[in-house]
């Protein structure tokens, strides 16, 4: 009997010991995990100064075709190609001799008109005497009239040939039309050339040189106050930046804003102009023209990394009382370096999530680790 008693005993302590074990089991399959390890750093405000970038290609201010105003072969080549040219220097000359002839001819037939003038006025003047003593013919007078105002028409009409042949004589020397380089020649001495062929050559000036921009019509306003602005050239409001990367010492300024914007790409050309002494720039050349963008007053700006992504929106996580985390929906401004700006949804001195994004979610518990 006492050892039924013993074993009853025992079996109630074992039920006992069991049930405690689960319940301790239990507990701690119940216990919160531990605060999530994150980066995180406080909202400040700051100079929300930046650069825009635009896709840009060298262009001259002024570019001039050659172009042959008579036919007849090239004479004369007065020039090294590439070489910078002035103003009223001489570039070709075309052979002159037909023009030559044709002028000389044109001097003699004036000549002749002249002479045929003169005589015709005599004769007028003698018959209007004797028609004033009433002994001539009106007839006779009046052909005489009629002849003399004939011949001046033919003089004018000399003279008038003689401007004609003599600007045709003038065009074959040609001249550089403007300061500026000169390109490869396309004829070389002895081709023949006329009105309307190949141009001789070209002639573009570079100092100051152009870089001409694409810009969405939406940055007509912002250009267009550039424009305005003459004394932007002296900073580094806008700036070329060369194919290689690096930075052209010159700044410049907006010369031209377009008329009108491309209907089909809804873009506008602004040409900004860049001086050029040193020959640097080159027509041509493809670069990009950096802008400097500023709001003019501090504005809140966070790390680029502590923003996510979800259908369009951007979020943040923010740390808020017993370090737990709310996701909160921000709106974007302009990103400036590894930084962005925010135009809504923060506050200044609130703390954002950094590092560590993808291993929380909403009133998750975290512990700040680095924090500012």
């Amino acid at each position: 009997m006492k050892q039924s008693i013993n074993l009853a005993i025992a079996g109630t302590v074992l039920t006992i010991s069991l049930a405690a074990c689960g319940g301790k089991k239990e507990e701690q399959q119940q216990a919160p995990p531990p605060p999530t390890a994150v980066s995180a750093v406080k909202v400040e405000k700051g100079n929300a100064t930046y650069y825009d970038q635009f896709p840009a290609t060298i262009t001259a201010l002024v570019e001039v075709e050659i172009q042959p105003q008579v036919a007849g072969n090239i004479t004369g080549i007065f020039f090294q190609d590439g070489q910078q040219v002035r103003k009223g220097q001489k570039l070709y000359t075309i052979d002159p001799q037909q023009y030559r002839a044709g002028y000389d001819q044109a001097v003699a037939n004036l000549n002749v008109q002249k002479a045929n003038l003169n005589r015709a006025q005599k004769d007028a003047d003698r018959y209007n005497t004797l028609a004033q003593q009433d002994a001539v013919a009106k007839q006779l007078v009046d052909n005489a009239n009629a002849s003399l105002e004939a011949t001046r028409m033919q003089v004018e009409a000399a003279q008038a040939t003689i401007r004609q042949v003599g600007t045709n004589l003038k065009y074959t020397t040609i001249y550089a039309p403007l300061n500026g380089t000169i390109g490869i020649s396309q004829v070389r001495l002895g081709a023949a050339v006329a009105p309307g062929s190949a141009p001789l050559n070209i002639i573009s000036s570079d100092n100051p040189i152009a870089a001409d921009l694409q810009v969405d019509a939406t940055e007509i306003p912002r250009f267009l106050k550039l424009q305005s602005q003459k004394m932007a050239g002296r900073d580094s409001t806008l700036v070329l930046v060369m194919p290689d990367g690096s930075t052209y010492k010159y700044p410049g300024t907006v010369q031209i804003v377009d008329r009108a914007v491309d209907p089909q790409t809804g873009t506008l050309r602004v040409r900004v102009a860049f001086p050029n002494p040193d020959k640097q720039l080159k027509v041509g050349l493809n670069a990009n023209v950096r802008v400097k963008n500023s709001t003019g007053q501090p504005e809140i700006m966070i790390p680029y990394q502590s923003v996510t992504e979800q259908m369009s929106e951007y979020f943040v996580f923010v740390v808020g009382d017993s370090s737990k985390v709310t996701q909160k929906k921000v709106t974007l401004g302009a990103r400036i370096n590894d930084k962005v700006i925010v135009k809504e949804g923060l506050k200044e001195g609130e703390t954002v999530v950094t590092e560590g994004t993808q291993k929380i979610r909403e009133g998750a518990k975290v512990r700040v680790s680095n924090g500012k």
